[in-house]
C-alpha cells in the first residue's frame, strides 16, 4: 500500500497556495475600466518600449482583434479600440485559468480513454499499471468540476472568452450582429452548451467511478471474473460514449473560441493531445513510484510500452496537426487560413515550439528502442512532450482570447502551478486508497511476467 509522503503532500499545498496568491495578483492588476488601459497604454509610451512581463508592455501588444470578426486594427476608432484592448487584458487571466484546467482535465481525461482501451483489448501486459491509471483518473472529479464552474461563470457573462456568447452578435438590430454566430445558435448557446458538458462531464466520471468500483470487487471475488466481466462490458460501451463527447467537447470548450473557424479534424486532433499527455503522466508517475520502492512488479518492459506509445501517439498528433494546417493553409480559403496566420504571425515561438516540444523531441530522443528502456530518457522526453501540450492548448485557446497580449508570465505560471499542486495532491492521495497491484484481474500474472 502506498503511502502518502508528508513532503509531497505538504509539496502540493504549496503549489496550490503560490499558483492561488499568483492567479488572484493577476485578476487584481487586470485593469477594470477605458480609463486605466489608457493610463496603462500612456504609461508604457513614457517609458519606452522595453519587453517584459509587466502590464504595460502587454498593453502595447494588446492592440489586434479576435481573429474571427475579420477586422483589422486600423478600424478601431476612439474608445472602441480601447474597449477591446480592455477585454484582452480582462480575458488574460482567465484564460491563464481556463488554459491550465483544461491542460490537466484531459491528462486524467486521455488516462481514463487508455484504461477502458486495456480492459476492452483484454490487454495481458498493463493490468500492473491500473493503480496508477485509476489514481489518475481520480481528478477528473475536482477537474471536472473546475471545468463546470469556469464555464458556467462564461455563460453568465463573468468574462468575455467566449466570444460568441455576447448577445449583441444574435441581435439582427444590433451594430455588432454577426450572421454566422447567429446561423449557430441553434448550437452555440449557453443554456444547451452546459447542459452538454454536464452530460460528457456525468458520462465520464460516471464510467470512471463504476469502473474502479469493479476492480476493487474483483480483487475481493476469488470464485471467478464476475466483475472483470462487467468491466470489460462497461469500457467497451464506454468507448463508443467517450469518442462522440470528447469529439463534441473539442468543439464547445476549444474550437468555438473561434467561432468562424472550424476543422472537421479538430476531435481528433485534441484527443491525439490528451492522449499522448495521459500515457506520458502514467509513465512519469510509475518510474517516480519505483524509484520509491514501489510497484516492484512493473519491469523495463512495462515501461518500453508506454514508452512506444509516447513515441507513436506522438507521430499521430503530428500527422493530424499536419494534415489540418497543410489543407487549411494550401486551401487558402480566408475564413478559414486566418485561423493560422493570426498564429505564425502573433504567437511565432509557441506555435513552432511546440511542433519542435511534440514533434521533433520525441522522435529524436524516443525512436531508439533501447533509449526506451531508460527512465531518465522517458522522464526527460514526458516532461518536454507535456509541456509542449501545455503550449499546444496555449495557442489553441488564447489567440481568440487574448489576441496580441498574450505574454507566459506570473499569471500563467501561477495557474499552471495551482492545478499542478492540485493534480499532485488528488492523484497521490488516490493512490492510498488501495493496493498498488490489482490482484484479482485474470491477466495479473501474465502482466508481473511481461517480458520481450
Amino acid at each position: 500500500m502506498y503511502t502518502l509522503s508528508s513532503k509531497l503532500k505538504l509539496f502540493s499545498i504549496i503549489l496550490v497556495v503560490v499558483g492561488a496568491i499568483g492567479l488572484t495578483v493577476g485578476f487584481l492588476s487586470a485593469p477594470s475600466s477605458i480609463e486605466e488601459v489608457k493610463e496603462m497604454m500612456a504609461s508604457h509610451d513614457a517609458h519606452g518600449s522595453g519587453h517584459g512581463d509587466s502590464q504595460a508592455a502587454e498593453i502595447h501588444k494588446g492592440n489586434t482583434i479576435h481573429a474571427e470578426n475579420g477586422l483589422e486594427k486600423d478600424h478601431h476608432s476612439g474608445d472602441e479600440h480601447y474597449k477591446h484592448v480592455l477585454h484582452q487584458l480582462q480575458n488574460k487571466p482567465w484564460a491563464a485559468l481556463y488554459v491550465a484546467a483544461f491542460f490537466f482535465f484531459m491528462i486524467a481525461l486521455g488516462v481514463l480513454a487508455f484504461y477502458a482501451i486495456q480492459f476492452a483489448s483484454q490487454a495481458g501486459w498493463s493490468p500492473v499499471l491500473f493503480r496508477v491509471m485509476e489514481a489518475i483518473t481520480a481528478y477528473l472529479v475536482p477537474g471536472g468540476i473546475i471545468m463546470f464552474v469556469i464555464l458556467t461563470l462564461s455563460g453568465f457573462h463573468m468574462n468575455h472568452l467566449f466570444h460568441w456568447m455576447d448577445p449583441d452578435l444574435i441581435d439582427p438590430s444590433s451594430e455588432k450582429y454577426d450572421a454566422l454566430i447567429a446561423g449557430k445558435k441553434g448550437w452555440l448557446n449557453s443554456g444547451w452548451f452546459l447542459f452538454r458538458a454536464a452530460i460528457f462531464l456525468l458520462g465520464w466520471i460516471g464510467y470512471r467511478y463504476l469502473a474502479v468500483k469493479f476492480s476493487r470487487k474483483q480483487d475481493e471475488d476469488s470464485t471467478g471474473n464476475k466483475w472483470y466481466k462487467k468491466s470489460f462490458k462497461w469500457s467497451a460501451g464506454f468507448l463508443v460514449f467517450f469518442i462522440y463527447t470528447e469529439s463534441i467537447m473539442s468543439w464547445d470548450w476549444i474550437m468555438s473560441f473561434d467561432p468562424h473557424w472550424f476543422s472537421t479534424l479538430f476531435g481528433w486532433y485534441v484527443f491525439a493531445g490528451l492522449f499522448v499527455s495521459g500515457i506520458t503522466t502514467i509513465a512519469l508517475i510509475t518510474i517516480y513510484l519505483k524509484s520509491k520502492g514501489y510497484l516492484e512488479f512493473v519491469n523495463n518492459s512495462h515501461i518500453h510500452d508506454l514508452a512506444k506509445f509516447m513515441f507513436g501517439i506522438s507521430i499521430f498528433w503530428t500527422y493530424l496537426w499536419f494534415s489540418q494546417f497543410m489543407l487549411i493553409w494550401y486551401s487558402n480559403i480566408p475564413e478559414e487560413v486566418t485561423y493560422y496566420i493570426t498564429r505564425i504571425e502573433d504567437y511565432k515561438l509557441p506555435f513552432f515550439g511546440m511542433l519542435v516540444m511534440n514533434f521533433i523531441f520525441p522522435l529524436l530522443v524516443l525512436m531508439n528502442s533501447d533509449y526506451k528502456r531508460i527512465n531518465w530518457f522517458v522522464v526527460m522526453a514526458g516532461i518536454i512532450i507535456l509541456c509542449g501540450h501545455y503550449v499546444d492548448v496555449f495557442n489553441m485557446v488564447m489567440p481568440a482570447t487574448v489576441g496580441e497580449s498574450w505574454f507566459i508570465g506570473i499569471t500563467e505560471i501561477s495557474a499552471v502551478l495551482l492545478f499542478l499542486g492540485l493534480f499532485l495532491f488528488v492523484v497521490f492521495r488516490a493512490l492510498t486508497k488501495a493496493p498498488l497491484l490489482a490482484k484479482g484481474n485474470p491477466y495479473i500474472e501474465e502482466s508481473k511476467h511481461f517480458h520481450y
